[in-house]
């Protein structure tokens, strides 16, 4: 018997000590040299495969990645080109705290490095660069099963399916998340090596690899925390003694729990300082549950393309946003769970119903699959609702089926332990006793009543046939693998069927998940980041030259891009155009109210017009200096509820409008009188009250307190001329001079934010917030500069942020 095959080895704990493992040799004998540089490079070629589908189908990962990530990616990258630190976005809805949005990739180290190499790095780089993630993911795998000297085949499967299985290729969209989950295997590696070996330099390592994985500041980082919690909870109550097990460890826990805090508490504190202002500090039960995995779902995990998931035309049948009258918010890409045929047969038939997932080295990535499956359902068991209820940051996340992320961890890791499993003691034992028989009994009934309902669903659809096709297919493809398993019976020939096990599932994965219809396009899609069609380049060509007219004269116009599709949404980050609406999930609540811009500029049904915007030339669209729209229809064929102003056609060309509205008021002007206003009562109130734009400033109450008394009092006569001119306008910094023969208030409309400061010739002064939603500051008689600039790393704002967190946690 090999020293593999040991019952002492095979009952290791995930959890155990180097001690309680076997002597060294065992892992020598497994993991030598070869091994060693075998592994890595076969996880290597693979990534290359995948790169190699997506490239060579002249194809880019989509939707979010481009019209979200990659346009915030390349703010990033020309905005550190220019010398400038991307802190404050203006051509994001009117502008946008960069710095405090978890999107905005500022706080990833790797995606600043790649901003800083390779500067406007293409779509293509961008994917392969997201790809690499994942690959680095893939490697701590590795590292994860050498530490326990388990089968190199084993590692390089887990990784595998760590890296282009399930929610890892059908989610690569949200690029994010991907981000977060490739740091999760090294950060859970340093920290069993730190409370293993009590070693402070692995905890340091951990605490800066868990910050790094938490800054993606989303749902998939947030479970991945509550998991490495879950180890250290684990680890201290199998310990023989808890106690002693506490008192060596604590300063250990401490150091960890301060490093991570230290590389987390800016980011954190900046995002929640953008929660408690934005349109979403939190999300209500209702909207959560709707983003529930259903439970059918699962069937994808048995057969890839069971609800047409990988189809061309996109003839999903399975249940989603648009399949089911019930609210959901999840789509064929958040349902599809697909790991490869190996890996779900061995975690069915040897973790399963084989109980080898319920031993004591096994158990860890058990309970974590069950508890991603319960959490992912949501709506569907009764523990969502304590969960939510009673889990600090779960209201913070609207779809509960990320935890798919966390299941195919899970699986990833179970799938590679088992096989290593059956290299040392070949199949498992067929059910033999009551616990070993009503477990088998229940993963029948489960698989039997998830097929019942698969069917069901496909035969009311009308798609039958095509579900018994897919299923065909993969009971083939299981008959052929469990063939391939069943007949070896030496130590060798299973170490020959576990590489030919290895190597069909990498196969299968860049066959079924690379460049599939669940995360790729054709480039062609996302032509404005490119190589523009000559619609796009004539139309932007022609908005450039009016506008340079405009900025000829002292504007600073902003423009309205709406209805042109997904990546014209963020398009003016890259393209350098102040844009009104974008696509983002998270935008300052008090302009979401009064502009009502929505979340997705790319259907026109979903633009708002409140009270206080009731059209492109009211009195607010006018102080946001929007003086363009550009448009994928003329202005007659807008959706009804739409005002359709006069404008005059700059530009008129296959889908690709562009109008301008006239001249709107000044960017920044001088106001002698000031009229106190209560902006969350005129918010609510949805009317802007009326006031002189040549001389008069709407404060809001809260700033009126900061004015002098011969400013509040006014003067009946404006000042005599004034001189108001812009001398720089940058991200982050808008530098005015102004010349006035009395005091009042200089008004900027740009928006208001907290971290916004305010100098008058080099002195501080106080940053009142000025006709709703903009700024402004007191200036005396006489010639000035004014400096606006944005400083949110300041103490005062971090300051200001960490106290309205505490007034938030005391409501």
């Amino acid at each position: 018997m090999s020293l593999l095959e040991t019952p002492d080895f095979l009952a290791a704990s995930a959890f155990a000590r180097p001690a309680a493992m076997p002597d060294a040799g065992v892992r020598k004998h497994a993991w030598n040299r070869t091994a060693l540089v075998a592994s890595p490079a076969a996880l290597l070629l693979f990534a290359l495969a995948a790169c190699a589908a997506w490239t060579l189908s002249g194809a880019v990962v989509p939707w979010d990645s481009k019209n979200q990530f990659y346009p915030f990616f390349r703010f990033l990258s020309d905005s550190l080109q220019r010398g400038d630190f991307p802190l404050w976005n203006p051509y994001h809805f009117g502008g946008h705290p960069a710095i405090a949005d978890p999107q905005s990739l500022i706080f990833t180290p790797s995606m600043v490095l790649l901003a800083l190499l390779v500067p406007q790095a293409s779509m293509q780089v961008f994917d392969g660069f997201i790809l690499a993630h994942l690959l680095f993911g893939g490697f701590g795998v590795l590292g994860l099963f050498q530490r326990r000297g388990w089968h190199p085949a084993g590692a390089v499967l887990a990784a595998t399916v760590f890296m282009l299985g399930g929610s890892a290729s059908a989610r690569l969209q949200h690029t994010g998340m991907i981000i977060s989950y490739a740091y999760f295997p090294f950060a859970l590696w340093a920290l069993e090596a730190a409370l293993e070996r009590r070693s402070y330099a692995a905890g340091v390592a951990f605490g800066v690899l868990a910050a790094l994985m938490a800054l993606g500041r989303d749902q998939v980082a947030y479970l991945f925390c509550a998991t490495l919690i879950f180890v250290v909870i684990g680890d201290l109550c199998r310990a023989s003694a808890p106690l002693a097990w506490l008192r060596q460890r604590w300063l250990l826990l401490a150091t960890m729990a301060a490093v991570g805090a230290m590389v987390m508490l800016v980011p954190v504190l900046l995002t929640l300082q953008f929660l408690g202002a934005s349109n979403r500090p939190g999300i209500s039960f209702g909207v959560a549950l709707t983003g529930s995995l259903t439970p059918v779902n699962f069937m994808t995990m048995l057969v890839p393309n069971f609800f047409g998931s990988l189809d061309w035309n996109y003839d999903y049948w399975g249940p989603g946003y648009e399949t089911t009258l019930e609210p959901n918010w999840t789509d064929r890409c958040i349902n599809y769970l697909f790991i490869g045929t190996a890996p779900m047969l061995l975690v069915i038939w040897h973790g399963f119903a084989g109980g080898r997932l319920f031993s004591r080295a096994g158990r860890l990535f058990a309970i974590l699959a069950i508890a991603a499956t319960l959490y992912a359902v949501g709506r569907s068991t009764p523990l969502f609702a304590l969960i939510f209820d009673h889990v600090p940051g779960v209201s913070l996340y609207r779809r509960p089926a990320d935890a798919t992320f966390l299941l195919n961890f899970a699986l990833a890791c179970g799938a590679g332990y088992l096989l290593h499993r059956y290299i040392a003691e070949g199949l498992p034992r067929v059910a033999r006793g009551m616990p070993a028989l009503v477990a088998t009994l229940a993963v029948a009934l489960v698989i039997a009543a998830l097929v019942a309902s698969g069917l069901s669903l496909s035969m009311s659809g009308g798609h039958l046939a095509a579900s018994l096709v897919a299923s065909s297919v993969a009971v083939a493809m299981a008959a052929c693998l469990v063939l391939a398993l069943a007949l070896p019976r030496t130590y060798g020939q299973r170490g020959l069927a576990a590489m030919l096990v290895v190597v069909a599932s990498m196969g299968e994965l860049v066959w079924r998940n690379a460049a599939s219809s669940l995360n790729s396009e054709p480039l062609a899609y996302y032509s404005v980041y490119q190589t523009m069609t000559a619609t796009e380049a004539a139309g932007l060509a022609a908005l450039r030259k009016d506008m340079d007219g405009r900025i000829e004269q002292g504007e600073w116009p902003r423009v309205e891009i709406l209805g042109l599709g997904g990546p014209w949404q963020n398009a003016s980050m890259v393209l350098g155009l102040e844009n009104t609406l974008g696509y983002n999930p998270l935008r300052i609540a008090d302009y979401e109210r009064a502009v009502g811009p929505g979340e997705n500029a790319g259907d026109p049904n979903l633009r708002h017009f409140p009270g206080t915007f009731r059209g492109y030339k009211c009195k607010l669209a006018s102080l946001l200096g929007l003086e363009y729209l550009v448009l994928d229809r003329p202005l007659t064929k807008l959706p009804r509820h739409f005002p359709r102003p006069l404008a005059t056609n700059v530009f008129a060309g296959d889908h690709m409008y562009v109008y301008r509205l006239g001249k709107p008021a000044p960017r920044a002007y001088f106001a002698t009188q000031v009229k106190s206003v209560d902006s969350d009562s005129v918010l609510e109130a949805h009317s802007l009250p009326e006031f002189d734009r040549s001389h008069e400033a709407l404060i809001d109450g809260a700033s009126m307190a900061a004015l002098s008394a011969d400013v509040v009092r006014g003067d009946a006569n404006p000042a005599l001329d004034p001189h108001v001119a812009i001398a720089a306008h940058h991200n982050d910094t808008v530098v005015i001079e102004v010349d006035s023969d009395r005091p009042g208030v200089l008004v900027l409309h740009d928006l208001y934010y907290p971290g916004w400061e305010a100098r008058v010739d080099g002195v501080q002064g106080t940053l009142l917030r000025a006709n709703l939603l903009f700024r402004g500051v007191e200036v005396s008689s006489g010639h000035h500069i004014v400096e606006f600039s944005y400083h949110p790393l300041s103490l005062a704002n971090l300051a200001s942020a960490a106290r309205s967190l505490l007034a938030r946690n005391e409501e």
